[in-house]
């Protein structure tokens, strides 16, 4: 399932990626201190009246749940003194129910979310802090996550989340049109010089009509997994300052990027303007589309519809080739007690073990949240595929700590590309007005 296909959900799918905007901000109310103590990493004990049930929220409904309960049911039986029972349901399902849940006295201990909406519950002080978790060495060495998705749960420079699961993005070539075009099937473009040449060869608009019958690149523009954004960090650019605190998306750098992949869309027509991200993939997954730069959740729909795909980094751009990561992380009530977090973290600890994490990646076909289990210990080839410490080493989580996100990215960015691609408005012109809307948002917080 996917839990982040901003607005259909992970994502990677069905997670939209459709943030909501922060309700507010605070320091976290909870009845359990958040600093480190002596003994945190012991295993708890069991109470008289039994072992520690924790109830764990979360929304993986799709084929990668089997692999998440396989963990869960593992862990439940290599001890007695703590039980995680599972509540599944649709992600936006739980989001709906979650801050009410959260102050009932049978709400969750445990919830799993995009890392992107953690500032909107932090804010309201409805998570506890996680930040003795990465203090305590005996839970987990730090060193082997993905610096991306420990610092993606970050708000105000406090943790409150462990991750959970994450989804780098790759680009997906189809082979055959690539041969076709006479291109070489193993080597998809590895800058935007190569893509741009690339690109040529794999447009076709074979009646002339300036429609095309098949698209070098299925690039969606609404309702996606971020596409455009990562572009402008590989020119130098970006949404948001990595503090959080300023637009940038008017930089120069920016706006360069923007102005280079508007013209490719608009004028070159290498991708269709107006596609959701459900658009793009069913273009690439027809094969009238060549390329798309999507997450591991693709990998078998690509895979029954026939498509000889390979897979690659996304290219490069001028300064730079970060990808983006979708992270979900574990959150803690803010009202979770003493005993229940340590039991909590004892989970954490489990969970992100390499046995478990291998479990996982078998099971589920993303990569393991840790960068040190080598690819010939998976079975899946495209957890390890996915799981390449250079593509984890340099992805990035967008908006991460960012209050009203959502808003920036569902009712700001994306209108105003969808402006200048249809030709209402310069690059300069529409994003020199949205980012003052953005820099709003930032300042509302």
């Amino acid at each position: 399932m996917r839990i982040t296909r901003w607005a259909r959900v992970v994502a990677v799918g069905a997670l939209a990626l459709g943030l909501v905007a922060c309700a507010g901000q605070g320091t976290p109310q909870q009845s359990g201190s958040t600093e480190p103590t002596g003994g945190t990493s012991a295993q708890p004990q069991p109470s008289s009246s039994g072992p520690i049930t924790l109830q764990f929220w979360h929304g993986m409904t799709g084929p990668d749940g089997p692999a998440v309960q396989q963990v869960i049911d593992d862990f439940n039986a290599s001890q007695s003194e703590i039980v995680i029972k599972p509540n599944i349901m649709p992600w936006d399902q739980l989001y709906q129910k979650l801050l009410t849940s959260v102050t009932s006295a049978d709400g969750p201990q445990i919830i799993a979310m995009d890392a992107s909406r953690v500032p909107q519950y932090a804010g309201t002080g409805a998570l506890a802090t996680t930040d003795d978790f990465f203090a305590d060495t005996t839970y987990v060495d730090t060193s082997v996550l993905p610096a991306a998705a420990v610092n993606a749960s970050k708000f105000k420079g406090t943790n409150y989340g462990i991750p959970f699961n994450l989804a780098p993005m790759m680009l997906y070539y189809n082979k055959d049109l690539f041969s076709a075009a006479g291109l070489d099937p193993e080597k998809p473009p590895t800058t935007w010089d190569e893509f741009t040449q690339m690109a040529a060869k794999l447009t076709v608009d074979q009646n002339g009509d300036g429609k095309p019958e098949q698209y070098a690149i299925a690039l969606a523009d609404h309702e996606t997994v971020p596409m455009y954004q990562p572009f402008m960090w590989n020119n130098g650019g970006g949404v948001v300052s990595e503090d959080g605190t300023t637009s940038i998306v008017a930089e120069p750098a920016s706006l360069e990027a923007l102005d280079f992949w508007v013209k490719q869309v608009r004028d070159n027509k290498v991708s269709p303007i107006g596609l959701a991200g459900a658009d793009a993939d069913k273009l690439f997954q027809t094969g009238k589309a060549a390329m798309e730069i999507v997450g591991p959740w693709m990998t078998n729909g690509f895979t029954e519809a026939g498509i000889n795909f390979g897979l690659a980094r996304p290219f490069a751009g001028p300064t730079g080739q970060d990808t983006l990561m979708n992270v979900v992380t574990f959150t803690l009530n803010a009202k979770i007690t003493d005993e229940q977090r340590k039991a909590a973290y004892t989970f954490f600890s489990y969970w992100n073990s390499v046995d478990s994490q291998v479990t996982w990646a078998d099971g589920s076909g993303f990569p393991p949240s840790r960068t040190d289990i080598p690819a010939d210990k998976l079975k899946n080839q495209y957890s390890a595929t996915f799981g390449q410490k250079e593509l984890l080493d340099n992805s990035r989580v967008l908006l991460a700590g960012v209050p009203n996100a959502g808003t920036i990215t569902d009712e700001i960015f994306y209108p105003a590309l969808q402006k200048v691609l249809n030709g209402k408005g310069s690059v300069e012109e529409v994003f020199q007005a949205a980012s003052k809307d953005i820099q709003a948002q930032i300042d509302k917080g």
